[in-house]
């Protein structure tokens, strides 16, 4: 995430969300496994359906600056900030596998999960919904440890910091159960937080504001910018009904 100027759209948002003002209720559909499932189902022995097919963005779609292509197999992102999200149904009671490596040793970039409505720009997944974080080294861009990877961004303290440098692969899993939400990176957790926990207060203007965000929602993948290429080759999910 970055610092941004404030323009009279985003202090409107700002003002629907201010301290003590609840997030507006959004209720999208959802079946009752917990997907509401818009899409053909092409799913694994494993019970993981894959929403990348490894050829193209059919199913995705992009809003803000720069923009995701297919490179080779994988999903990378050019400029930004930007978003490409799942466009064909909303997520809960679910767990979503992300597998993904950074360009550079280290890189920024996150997956976007609860967001309420379809988005029309990039922001209003920040404040409305869910960054789960890609980012091994904060502390570069002077944030601290609630900005690493696998953290909700600026909101879940770190049980570990799992994640592997670029180039290597990491598998980042994120449980939506409930108003529960759980992520491991490489198997191992690094955030377990349930709505209406405590959280830290706001230290930069490109944080999200606070609040409770909806049980269903889209979810997407970051362009961070030019220097922050992350690639992505594997965005599934599995309901909970499914699990072993």
């Amino acid at each position: 995430m970055k610092r941004i100027h404030l323009t009279p759209s985003l202090i409107c948002l700002g003002l629907l969300l201010m301290p003590g003002l609840a997030l507006p209720s959004f209720q999208p559909l959802e079946s009752p496994t917990g997907v509401t499932t818009l899409a053909p189902v092409q799913t694994t022995a494993t019970g993981w359906r894959q929403l990348f097919n490894g050829k193209d963005l059919t199913g995705w779609k992009h809003v803000g600056q720069g923009r995701m292509s297919v490179d080779k197999g994988l999903i990378r992102g050019h400029g930004g900030m930007g978003l490409l999200y799942w466009t064909r149904e909303t997520f809960s009671n679910c767990t979503l596998r992300i597998v993904y490596r950074m360009e550079k040793e280290n890189s920024n970039s996150g997956v976007f999960i609860r967001i309420p409505v379809e988005p029309r720009e990039e922001w209003m997944p920040v404040h409305y919904g869910y960054e789960v974080q890609i980012d091994n080294r904060p502390e570069t861009s002077n944030e601290d440890e609630y900005h690493v990877t696998g953290t909700l961004y600026s909101l879940s303290k770190p049980l570990a910091k799992p994640g592997k440098p670029g180039p290597n692969w990491n598998t980042m899993e994120i449980t939506l159960d409930g108003d529960r939400t759980v992520v491991t990176v490489n198997g191992i957790k690094v955030t377990d937080y349930r709505e209406g926990q405590p959280v830290p207060a706001r230290k930069f203007d490109f944080e999200p504001l606070r609040g409770r965000r909806p049980t269903a929602g889209y979810i997407g993948l970051q362009n961070h910018g030019a220097n922050d290429v992350v690639f992505f080759k594997e965005v599934a999910v599995k309901p909970l009904s499914a699990r072993q």
